[in-house]
């Protein structure tokens, strides 16, 4: 089973990605594919959505001959991620407390 990810959670992902160094959207498509299943046309159009919202913004590098364009994080985007992974602590801490605590009390109970 996987759960869905929403819109707040892709643009978390791909600011976290995108924070460790400069890349390109092939490279932050197979980045974010290693922990949820997305698609690069899903993707593009959350780059091109933060990238008018002034949290990331672009430049092109050539690579063998061709000019490929990357993407790095603003001010803005370095707060906005900020913000992300402090709602996600607390958010990822309430679902915990609900899965987690219920399951842990009938295991103690049951040995």
């Amino acid at each position: 089973m996987s759960f869905p990810i929403n819109a707040a959670l892709l643009d978390a992902l791909v600011l976290a990605v995108v924070a460790k160094e400069d890349t390109y959207g092939y490279k932050i498509t197979q980045d974010i594919r290693s922990a949820v299943d997305v698609s690069e046309s899903t993707l593009y159009p959350v780059l091109r959505r933060l990238q008018k919202e002034d949290i990331l913004e672009t430049y092109d590098k050539e690579f063998q001959g061709r000019n490929r364009r990357y993407y790095r994080v603003t001010d803005k985007g370095k707060a906005a991620f900020e913000v992300y992974r402090e709602d996600w602590k607390l958010h990822r801490k309430k679902i915990e407390n609900i899965l987690f605590s219920q399951g842990e009390e009938n295991v103690n109970e049951q040995n």
